[in-house]
């Protein structure tokens, strides 16, 4: 009768530890989507506004600065919640990987895309920049947008002993105080107090100057621990997410317009920029965590797809740019048809190119 016992409370277990690491998040890769696509418009955008060419963007003649109403409203939690979504990434990971397994596969995902990207897919829409501005063409070897990866990737170096540490002690102090703390939902704004102390001790000149800045790291290694923190607290967190959602909202809709209509988006104290930023996470999550904890066959797909195409969506959009920027067009169409373009584009060549041709497959993120 023991034995049997047993055999049944070890049957038990191991179903448990199965549905555990099958469960996935639904709505987590919807975000991760979303906002790698909010990501190409955003950048699709730059070249509608007075200052594209100062940060190395082709520049259309005629602006569409009211544009900024909503690219100004996103700027400051669109690559911020994709490092929050990467540390929960990390930590769904965790359950089924050791960390040499994990380290191998986030070399493997991130390292070797990035150190690919950089010698090819950046060097190719520098020229179009360029060639766009009748400049002397020259072959540079530079981050560009895939400065994300490499934040990562030092992120996973930097932190894994800690969260390996903190995983297999689910009763340490850190853990018990935030679920403790997240008995009342409302408190779930505290978790903005590492973002503001970064962004008042750094004090960036404009908050949203990811990359390649001390901002952009500190505050990506910030959000990256606190993607892991959120999952590690399992439903606590999505319980007081969700029960917070409009309060959430509310703050960061309220700080929103205390930055367009009294700071014009330029000098806001970068404290209550990132109170603002850390509260459209929150809020978005929670509504995502409502409303986007679904399978479905479109998110399957589009899964797949979102990393690659984000690793060769620039030099699509800077040759869409090349073409039609010149183009006796309104600057309405010119942005409409760059955005649809681009995302047809990429979309075609991962279907029918990067995820087809096997050795091309490690190198854009995917497994073989």
């Amino acid at each position: 009768m023991t034995t049997l016992t047993s055999t049944v409370q070890s049957k038990a277990k191991d179903e448990g530890r199965e549905t555990a690491v099958s469960t996935r998040r639904h709505d987590v890769d919807w975000l991760r989507t979303i906002a790698l696509g909010l990501l190409i418009i955003y950048h699709a955008s730059i070249s509608f506004q007075p200052w594209g060419s100062l940060i190395g963007f082709p520049q259309n003649k005629d602006t569409l600065e009211t544009m900024w109403l909503l690219m100004g409203l996103i700027s400051v939690w669109r690559i911020p919640i994709l490092f929050v979504i990467s540390g929960m990434g990390v930590r769904f990971a965790m359950e089924r990987r050791d960390w040499k397994q994990l380290l191998k596969d986030r070399t493997v995902r991130i390292l070797i895309p990035f150190v690919f990207g950089i010698f090819t897919i950046v060097p190719s829409f520098i020229y179009i920049i360029l060639k766009f501005y009748n400049l002397p063409p020259e072959y540079k070897v530079e981050p560009g947008h895939l400065w994300f990866l490499a934040n990562i990737f030092v992120y996973v170096l930097l932190l894994m002993p800690i969260f390996y540490f903190l995983k297999n002690r689910p009763d340490n102090i850190l853990f018990k105080g935030l679920a403790k703390m997240l008995n009342w939902p409302v408190l779930i704004i505290l978790v903005a107090l590492p973002l503001m102390l970064e962004a008042w001790l750094v004090n960036p000149e404009i908050y949203s100057t990811y990359a390649m800045t001390a901002h952009g790291f500190w505050m990506g290694l910030i959000c990256f621990a606190a993607g892991f923190l959120f999952i590690s607290l399992k439903d606590t967190f999505w319980h007081a997410v969700e029960q917070s959602r409009w309060f959430t909202l509310l703050i960061a809709f309220s700080l929103y317009l205390v930055r367009f209509l009294v700071y014009l988006f330029e000098g806001a104290p970068n404290w209550m920029t990132a109170l603002e930023s850390m509260s459209w996470m929150l809020a978005i999550i929670g509504f995502g965590s409502l409303h986007l904890n679904k399978p479905s066959q479109s998110l399957r797909y589009l899964n797949k797809a979102v990393y690659p195409v984000y690793i060769i969506h620039m030099p699509v959009l800077f040759v869409l740019m090349y073409l039609m920027l010149p183009l006796a067009l309104s600057p309405w169409t010119k942005f409409a048809l760059m955005v649809a373009g681009t995302f047809v584009i990429c979309l075609l060549l991962y279907e029918f190119i990067l995820k087809r041709i096997k050795w091309l497959r490690p190198l854009f993120g995917m497994k073989i």
